[in-house]
């Protein structure tokens, strides 16, 4: 029933910003928002996940803010029931708590997962709507850079796999914000492809993305690659170079292999972090550039600072937010659909025309370690289209056929090797008292007699305590 003015989720205003408020408070626990409605929202109120679902179906195109009034009613089952609504790209969560509530691990992941900032109810209107105003701003920020609903595939990156919906919620958050951004992972994953997606879905998307490999340049170069020079600042510099840091002025300067970055360089990029100027090689004018940081290594970085091979001051400049890259052997079923989007995309370069892969080589894609991740995977399929003789991608043509040379077991020979490994591991806890073993197998004599001679399992039969042993 609709309060304070508030509509229900059928009965919706054409006009103005749209706020759906989540409340199982009873009276004297629900917000008297119709203030809210004067100040230009169209109020809806929705009991449950199902309710909040069901708005957001009707107006998926729209950027709507949430209130979610967390201070009673709510179970942790009740909140794993809102998963779909809370990554929704399109709604600018907000989350209502007693202050009590912040000691509560749950309610703590949700706010840090899921929600643009947090109120302690009740508050001023005044302050609600400031609050509820800013994420409903993000909210029509993703919205007009065409989000969608769905966290897979963000930005052009493809999968579906739990690790990879997690990460693309966390870019999606980190876009939003103007804090340093470390990414991790191993080579080949494609950490520059998720810095470009944070940085296409930030407010510099207009201005420059630059990115420097920190690993690819000699280290008499870096400095020169990072800061520019003036004519005249060494041999051979015969006009003025802008560097990196500066070309990437009011965009994203994207620092990839950053753990490659030599001592004396990781000196020069934290000072510039900390003054936000830079000073050209030969050159004594400051000079203020405006740029985000999004850096990346496959090295153990906290592990270069235990062993002073990075500085610590740096490092904890640059991993404000920290990302993980999840590895493909990771990614389950994401193999298969990176796999036909290799194959479409690069279908073109064959002489004839592929249907797809054959059994073999899925099975080979599946285990197979990729080691080079999403790089060699996409490799790989590339040369099998030219070298394919068949109409399938076989696991030859793929040239992962080793992977293959023992077939994975069947489900008789898992059954086997367990029932083996446990009846071996209760011989030696008994010390090869059969009866007992049986008792604790759960199976009779005869069946462990049996077991055993299937399984080529011999009792050792414990000895006598008086036995004496004559030399």
């Amino acid at each position: 029933m609709p309060m304070d003015g508030m509509q229900d989720s059928d009965a919706a205003q054409t006009g103005g910003r749209e706020l759906i408020y989540v409340t199982r408070g009873g009276a004297g626990r629900v917000l008297a928002l119709g203030g809210l409605q004067q100040l230009g929202w169209n109020l809806r109120r929705a009991p449950d996940a199902r309710s909040v679902l069901r708005i957001l179906n009707g107006d998926s195109h729209k950027p709507h803010a949430a209130l979610l009034d967390l201070r009673e009613g709510f179970t942790q089952q009740d909140l794993a029931e809102f998963g779909s609504a809370l990554s929704a790209g399109n709604v600018g969560w907000v989350a209502g708590i007693d202050a009590r509530q912040l000691d509560e691990s749950p309610v703590r992941d949700l706010i840090r997962d899921y929600c643009y900032d947090y109120l302690t109810l009740p508050c001023p209107e005044s302050v609600l709507n400031t609050v509820i105003g800013h994420a409903h701003g993000m909210a029509s920020l993703a919205c007009e850079r065409g989000d969608t609903t769905s966290e897979a595939g963000f930005d052009g990156m493809i999968g579906e796999s739990p690790a990879m919906r997690t990460l693309c919620r966390t870019l999606r958050k980190a876009a939003l914000t103007e804090a340093p951004v470390f990414i991790a992972g191993e080579t080949g994953t494609g950490k520059e492809l998720a810095a470009m997606a944070v940085h296409r879905h930030s407010r510099r998307h207009a201005h420059p993305f630059v990115a420097i490999n920190c690993g690819a340049i000699p280290h008499s170069l870096i400095q020169s690659e990072l800061f520019g020079y003036e004519r005249g600042a060494f041999t051979g510099a015969q006009q003025r170079k802008l560097g990196r840091i500066e070309m990437a002025n009011g965009g994203t300067l994207f620092l990839d292999e950053i753990g490659d970055l030599p001592l004396e360089s990781q000196a020069s990029l934290l000072r510039f972090l900390q003054q936000g100027s830079i000073e050209r090689l030969g050159g004594h004018e400051q000079i203020p550039v405006d740029v985000r940081i999004i850096s990346a290594t496959h090295h153990d970085l906290d592990r270069a600072v235990a062993d002073g091979r990075f500085r610590a001051d740096l490092y904890h400049r640059l991993c404000v937010l920290r990302l993980q890259q999840p590895p493909l052997r990771e990614r389950g079923s994401d193999i298969d659909k990176l796999a036909e989007y290799a194959l479409q995309r690069y279908s073109q370069e064959g002489h004839r025309t592929l249907k797809g892969f054959a059994p073999c080589a899925r099975q080979a894609l599946h285990s197979h370690s990729w080691p080079g991740n999403v790089r060699e995977l996409i490799n790989r399929v590339r040369q099998a289209v030219v070298m394919a003789e068949g109409r399938l991608i076989t696991a030859a043509d793929l040239h992962i056929e080793s992977s293959l040379t023992t077939p994975p077991p069947t489900l008789d020979e898992v059954r086997d090797a367990a029932t083996r490994a446990a009846i071996e591991r209760s011989l030696h806890r008994n010390r090869g008292r059969l009866v007992d073993v049986a008792r604790e197998l759960g199976v009779s004599r005869v069946t462990l007699y049996r077991l055993m001679q299937r399984h080529g399992l011999r009792a050792h039969e414990p000895e006598a305590p008086n036995t004496i042993h004559i030399a």
